[in-house]
């Protein structure tokens, strides 16, 4: 079965899901990174892959929103059991940890200052295989709410679609 199909409790394929724009979701999923500079489309593919290596189970959850391109990993198809998202906008990439505030940071690696969540700007893919940061999200797998299944692979999900979002490449504005 392929990743972005639908299971039941029990194993058996469940009814087809009514897809946003009728395209399959990896499809999707292209098209919506392939708006972006093709440096930054790739970061955002690699990304991808490297926290695949690390939360192989994660459900992703996409949203191609008016300010955010993002990619969710879940434990559920909530937002709410959200561990990390790539968050991608024109001016770049980050890593975001959706209860980033509750996550010990001793290196100081996490920014922001909400309530709630906090962030990393991935410049390259080194900073996402530095070990602190794949700690970090080890870490907040483990605080989750709701947890990842010890085995087997996740499934992509498109969340919602925006009809009117900010430019995804940088213009004489946004550089």
């Amino acid at each position: 079965m392929h990743p972005t199909e639908n299971v039941s409790k029990g194993g058996r394929q469940a009814a087809p899901r009514a897809r946003l724009g009728g395209e399959k979701p990896e499809a999707q999923l292209a098209s919506f990174i392939r708006k972006f500079e093709p440096s930054v489309a790739k970061l955002i593919r690699d990304c991808r892959s490297e926290i695949r290596k690390t939360l192989p189970s994660a459900i992703e959850l996409v949203y191609d929103n008016y300010n955010f391109f993002v990619i969710g990993y879940s434990s559920t198809e909530r937002a709410s059991d959200c561990i990390v998202s790539i968050a991608a906008a024109a001016n770049g990439v980050g890593l975001s940890f959706y209860w980033g505030a509750n996550l010990p940071d001793p290196t100081g690696i996490l920014q922001g200052s909400g309530k709630q969540n906090r962030f990393i700007r991935i410049t390259n893919l080194k900073v996402l295989r530095m070990p602190e940061v794949i700690g970090l999200v080890k870490m907040a797998a483990a605080q989750g709410k709701t947890a990842l299944k010890a085995g087997g692979v996740g499934r992509l999900v498109i969340k919602s679609v925006s009809s009117r979002q900010r430019p995804r490449r940088r213009t004489a504005n946004t550089a």
